[in-house]
């Protein structure tokens, strides 16, 4: 993948002399014993704080909808992702097509 680095001419020098010197370090680094300290992933431990799930009062859907700024048959309405759908008009799981018609309602 170094091939396919797009570098001027004159810059090859420079970035061997960077990458030498990473390569240095790694090799010191590897001198280190490290066999007495455990392997981490982690520096600073991580304690996940939990808490019992305990249901409280929740809304109902009018309070939910009584700040929308629209509201449509006890949803909310949200502008469409795409241009020119209406996603209250969209059959359930899909999308209508740009320009496309929107679905006659199925009478039954």
């Amino acid at each position: 993948m170094l091939a396919r680095l797009g570098l001027k001419p004159g810059e090859e020098e420079f970035y061997a002399e960077q990458l030498s010197g990473i390569l240095r370090h790694i090799d010191r680094l590897q001198e280190v014993d490290t066999e007495a300290i455990p392997p981490t992933a982690q520096v600073v431990e991580v304690k996940l704080r939990m808490r019992d799930d305990v249901p409280g009062p929740c809304l109902t859907q009018a309070e939910a909808l009584s700040n929308a700024p629209e509201a449509r048959d006890g949803f909310f309405v949200v502008k469409a992702i795409q241009e020119g759908e209406d996603p209250l008009t969209a059959p359930a799981g899909q999308s209508p097509s740009p320009g496309a018609d929107p679905p006659e309602a199925d009478p039954g």
